[in-house]
C-alpha cells in the first residue's frame, strides 16, 4: 500500500462553522495548505453546502464516534467526526485514493489463496511435462509441444506472481541489494522467453555501484514481466536496454521500449488493472509493478521518447 494514502487532514473548527485549526495533509486531501483553510468555512473546506456541514455538527455531537461520508465535485471523503468542548474535530481521508491506492481486503486475501492453490496442481503438471519431454523416443513435433506446454506453464507462473503481488497488503522486507543483482536476477527468471524470441538484453549498469533497498523475491518478477512484455514488441534478433544511472536518493532504471505509443487516453489508467495496452496481454503487469515499487519507496513512471517509442523509469531508494 502507497503509505501516504494513509496519512489525514485534521480540521477544527467553532460551531459558527469557522476553521479554527487545519493540519495534517491537507494540500493532498482538501486542494489547499492548512493556512489557507484556517479562518475560512468548514463547508467551503470540505466542499459541501452549509447544510451538510450543519448535518456534520449534528453527528458529531450525537456520537462518540462517528463515521460519515462526503462527496464533493472532487472526491469522496471520508470523516472521523468527535466533539471537543466547543469545537468540532474530523479527521479527513481521500476515500477514492485510499482505494485506488489498496485493493480491498477481500480481493488481497483470494489472490493470495488462489495463487496458492493453483500453483499446486500446475507443479504437478510441471514435474510430468518435464519428464515426459525427457524421452529419446519423442519425434521434433512433439518435442515442440512441449516447449510450447512448458513456456505456457512459466507465463501462468508469472501470473500467479503477479496476482500475488497486487492482492499483497504484508510490509515490505527490504534489505541492501546491488542493483546489478537486481536487473540479473530478473533477466535470469525469463531467459527461456526471451531466447525463444531471440531477444538479448544489454544491461548497462556499470556506473551503479551503490546498493538499494528493495525486496528482490517480491521485486524480481514484475521487472521481469515488464522485460517480457517489452520483448514482444521487438523483431527477433533486436537488444532490449536496460539502463541504469546513480541518482541523489538512490539509482533509477530506464527501460526502452521502441516500439510502443502511449495513448493520451490510457495515461490515467496505465497502472490500473487491464487499464493499458502497454502489458501487452498481461493485464496485471504494470499495476503490479506500481505497487511493488511504491510499496519499497520507489515509484515507476513512463514517458514518450524523441524519436519515438517510450521508455519505463524505475526509481529505487537507497
Amino acid at each position: 500500500m502507497d503509505l501516504p494514502l494513509l496519512q489525514m487532514a485534521e480540521l477544527t473548527w467553532a460551531r459558527d462553522g469557522t476553521v479554527t485549526r487545519a493540519a495534517g495533509a491537507c494540500e493532498r486531501i482538501l486542494g489547499r495548505p492548512g493556512t489557507e483553510l484556517e479562518g475560512g468555512r468548514i463547508a467551503l473546506a470540505l466542499g459541501i453546502s452549509e447544510q451538510r456541514a450543519g448535518e456534520l455538527e449534528r453527528k458529531a455531537h450525537g456520537q462518540a464516534e462517528a463515521v460519515e461520508f462526503v462527496t464533493n465535485e472532487d472526491r469522496t471523503l471520508r470523516l472521523a467526526l468527535a466533539a471537543r468542548g466547543e469545537e468540532l474535530w474530523a479527521g479527513v481521508l481521500d476515500l477514492d485514493a485510499l482505494l485506488a491506492g489498496a485493493p480491498p481486503i477481500q480481493i488481497s486475501a483470494l489472490s493470495s489463496s488462489l495463487s496458492h492453490e493453483i500453483r499446486n496442481p500446475l507443479s504437478s503438471v510441471k514435474m510430468a511435462v518435464q519428464t515426459v519431454a525427457k524421452s529419446a523416443a519423442l519425434s521434433e513435433r512433439d518435442q515442440r509441444r512441449l516447449r510450447i506446454a512448458n513456456r505456457e506453464i512459466r507465463t501462468i507462473e508469472r501470473m500467479l506472481s503477479l496476482l500475488s503481488e497486487y492482492g499483497r497488503i504484508s510490509l515490505t522486507a527490504r534489505e541492501p541489494t546491488p542493483l546489478h543483482t537486481v536487473l540479473s536476477e530478473s533477466v535470469a527468471l525469463v531467459e527461456p522467453e526471451l531466447a525463444e524470441r531471440k531477444i538479448r538484453v544489454e544491461l548497462r549498469d556499470e556506473d551503479v555501484l551503490e546498493k538499494v533497498r528493495v525486496d528482490l523475491a517480491r521485486l524480481r518478477p514484475v521487472i521481469a514481466q515488464l522485460l517480457v512484455n517489452v520483448a514482444s514488441g521487438l523483431a527477433a534478433g533486436s537488444a532490449l536496454i536496460v539502463s541504469a544511472r546513480p541518482t541523489e536518493g538512490g539509482a533509477e532504471v530506464l527501460v526502452a521500449d521502441p516500439t510502443a505509443q502511449l495513448p493520451p487516453e490510457e495515461r490515467a489508467t496505465l497502472f490500473t488493472p487491464f487499464g493499458s495496452r502497454l502489458a501487452r496481454g498481461a493485464g496485471l503487469s504494470l499495476a503490479a509493478l506500481h505497487r511493488a515499487m511504491i510499496s519499497q519507496g520507489g515509484a515507476v513512471t513512463v514517458e514518450e521518447r524523441t524519436g519515438g517509442g517510450i521508455e519505463f523509469r524505475l526509481v529505487f531508494a537507497r
